[in-house]
């Protein structure tokens, strides 16, 4: 399949009164049409700032895109004007964001703000405009479609207020599809029908999915590639099955680990660091030798299509067993 996104050593950083935050700090990856990435890591990784770096929209000041490429279909999104930019948002390439209440418009109608988008990029009259979007609302499983375009987001409930920014999201067939933690807020039994709806749409128009979420079990069930974020950077990559059965960095271990299981009897805690010369996961891992305190390793292949940025290659006995070892470092408060 055709790469829909590939971006190359992409830079967004941020100058503040206290110094410069490296966001997102060189990295690359790629994805294909029909596929659905995750993309994962804790809060402040740098996946969100990501996301708006695809669509241009990071707040100067403080933020820059300072280094990159952004390939889409291509064409470097950073290199092209304001207006083609402008063309390229909500149309070929749409975002859904965390919250859906904040992102619609409390005092316009929601067949308004789903008939503006339609009209603005794909040029339908009012009629076919609101045909369309009695189409979408149907499409994400809001039922009596029709009667609900004239009310307001506050008359939705959370759920339904997703569906609905999926729906704008998808109202013009976008190519590419960013969702930062479409299921937040959200119970289990909506999440799940969210993120189906995704993936069955994804299956039917051949888009490509960017998942952005901290929830592993989100990924290892609707995503066929896996991306680790951290500290900015791509620790590492490779297929869900992969990632998730025999993961190659110590930051994956300690992901997995962190998450809340029925029959353990303590949970692990990962801790805060600050920024070092080497590798930024050194402070909380449990795999550590001299190297990783003063020199940074690359992403580097450790098998066929994974990826890991660690300077250790154990093999899988030993992985194992580090592990193991990985978890009381990871659990530090």
């Amino acid at each position: 399949m055709a790469k829909r996104l590939e971006i190359k050593d992409l830079q967004t950083y941020f100058f503040t009164e206290e110094g410069v935050v490296r966001a997102v700090d060189g990295v690359s990856w790629s994805v294909e049409e029909g596929e659905t990435l995750g993309l994962v890591g804790e809060s402040g990784c740098g996946k969100s700032v990501t996301a708006l770096s695809i669509l241009r929209l990071i707040p100067d000041p403080p933020g820059r895109i300072v280094g990159g490429e952004i390939l889409f279909e291509g064409v470097d999104l950073l290199q092209i004007k304001d207006s083609e930019m402008r063309s390229i948002r909500g149309n070929r390439i749409a975002m859904v964001f965390q919250e859906p209440m904040t992102s619609l418009n409390p005092v316009l109608t929601i067949g308004a703000q789903l008939m503006e988008a339609i009209q603005l990029h794909l040029g339908l009259g009012d009629n076919e405009a609101r045909a369309r979007a009695v189409e979408l609302l149907d499409m994400v499983g809001i039922p009596e479609a029709d009667g609900r375009l004239s009310d307001y987001p506050h008359q939705f409930s959370g759920g339904m207020r997703q569906r609905v920014m999926i729906a704008m999201a998808l109202s013009c067939n976008p190519k590419l599809l960013l969702a930062d933690e479409p299921t937040t807020a959200l119970d289990v039994t909506i999440q799940a029908q969210v993120l189906e709806i995704m993936a069955n749409l994804a299956k039917e128009l051949g888009t490509a999915i960017i998942v952005i979420t901290h929830n592993l079990g989100v990924v290892s069930r609707y995503a066929d590639n896996v991306n680790v974020m951290y500290a900015g950077k791509i620790v590492e990559m490779g297929s869900t099955i992969d990632i998730f059965k025999n993961p190659r960095h110590p930051y994956t271990v300690g992901l997995m680990d962190s998450v809340p299981r029925l029959d353990a009897t303590e949970h692990v805690r990962l801790s805060t660091i600050d920024p070092i010369p080497g590798c930024p996961f050194e402070p909380r891992c449990g795999w550590s030798i001299d190297k990783c305190a003063t020199e940074a390793p690359p992403l580097e292949m450790k098998e066929d299509g994974h990826f890991a940025s660690c300077w250790r290659n154990p093999s899988e006995d030993e992985r194992t067993d580090q592990a193991d070892a990985a978890t009381p470092a990871a659990a530090q408060a």
